[in-house]
């Protein structure tokens, strides 16, 4: 694409990485609920390794697949512009001429930057489905201001399982009436398969596996920070417990999943903290004004922790192995380079660089539980 091409007119969605796992997913959703955009929903293929160009005919079998996934029906007409990550001045183009950019490229930290930085500096608006704390955390910290000033509204984790894990800790924490308060709550992850195996995408993995590598960034770039506004949570924090938890009420063994869930969830208890009426709208009534105040003042803060649940313990047994690994592994480049070339050998087969097949993902299913605690106002517990 030309740098200096003018796209008219400007797009109002743009899914970047429309060809990945993930994205074609994306994709395929989009067709489905978001049918009068049809015309103005364009495809880019990116690719995150600086030496590939992009690959439009992949892009063809993702639309081809994501609008007809039985069928040997031709993709419909929806232009497709080829565009690499590492060419800032065609991204600016692109971002530009967009009104909201939905990425669906991972690992973020290697690429997310750059298309948050083009977003932020042309106004548009952002949208990801990262489950990364530290890139959260400093696009936060290097965009935030910036944001602000050009009018780019920039989300992240949108996405499995943080959406999921936030929205439940809003419902449940509304439930709590009149002299009752919660103190602690807990998200309980349970996948499911019909028969098959539950399998990752690899993009997935590697998250995690970087995630490990720069845990020590991410502890220096939240003492950086300087001190933010805290909730205030009514009660003491909720026990350490043991490392292998029989959820009796549930019926499920369950394990400290160390995931962003629980990190999104504490960034919105701050800002709520600094913003108790909710953060406002852009040309709100006061009507409007009043509805969200009036919300947000039932949502009552928690302690909040995410745990992976399954009815066998042998299952459970199999993620902390999983986890030793790459918290071992993690580390070091030679241990990073060995769980990104065996990702199906470290992961006792939960992820495997060709994906999961769709059989797989038909089969697969997740359901997240929350368990609240607390007590009455008058102490009685």
């Amino acid at each position: 694409m030309s740098t200096g091409t003018t796209i008219q007119p400007p797009y109002d969605v743009v899914i970047l990485g429309a060809s990945g796992f993930t994205g074609k997913h994306v994709l395929r959703e989009a067709l489905r609920h978001l049918l009068f955009l049809f015309l103005f929903l364009p495809l880019f293929a990116s690719q995150i390794h600086r030496h590939r160009r992009p690959q439009p005919t992949k892009l063809l079998h993702a639309l081809s697949w994501a609008s007809h996934p039985n069928t040997n029906t031709p993709p419909p007409q929806i232009p497709i512009i080829p565009i690499t990550i590492t060419d800032r001045a065609s991204l600016v183009t692109l971002c530009s001429n967009s009104r909201i950019i939905l990425n669906c490229i991972g690992p973020f930290r290697l690429s997310g930057s750059a298309v948050v930085s083009a977003c932020v500096e042309t106004g548009c608006d952002y949208l990801d489905i990262c489950g990364e704390p530290e890139f959260m955390e400093r696009t936060e910290v290097e965009w935030d201001e910036r944001a602000r000033e050009k009018g780019s509204l920039v989300v992240s984790a949108c996405g499995f399982d943080s959406v999921p894990a936030e929205m439940g800790w809003l419902w449940n924490a509304r439930q709590w009436k009149g002299e009752e308060r919660v103190s602690g709550m807990e998200a309980y992850v349970v996948l499911e398969s019909e028969g098959k195996g539950i399998v990752g995408n690899i993009a997935t993995f590697e998250s995690a596996v970087l995630g490990v590598a720069n845990v020590e960034e991410l502890v220096e770039l939240m003492k950086s920070r300087g001190k933010r506004a805290r909730p205030v949570i009514l009660g003491a924090p909720p026990p350490k417990g043991p490392t292998i938890e029989h959820q009796k009420e549930l019926g499920l063994w369950a394990v400290k999943l160390p995931s962003a869930d629980a990190s999104v969830v504490r960034r919105t208890q701050m800002c709520l903290a600094e913003n108790p009426g909710g953060l406002p709208g852009v040309n709100e009534t006061p009507d409007q004004i009043a509805k969200r105040e009036e919300f947000w003042s039932t949502v009552k803060p928690a302690y909040f922790g995410v745990k992976l649940g399954s009815k066998s313990y042998f299952v459970i047994l199999k993620f902390i192995i999983i986890g030793i690994f790459i918290g071992l592994l993690g580390r070091s480049s030679i241990g990073r380079w060995l769980l990104l070339s065996f990702p199906s050998f470290f992961s006792l087969g939960m992820f495997r660089k060709t994906g999961p097949t769709e059989d797989e993902v038909n089969s697969a299913s997740f359901k997240m539980y929350f368990v609240g605690r607390g007590f009455t106002w008058k102490g009685q517990t």
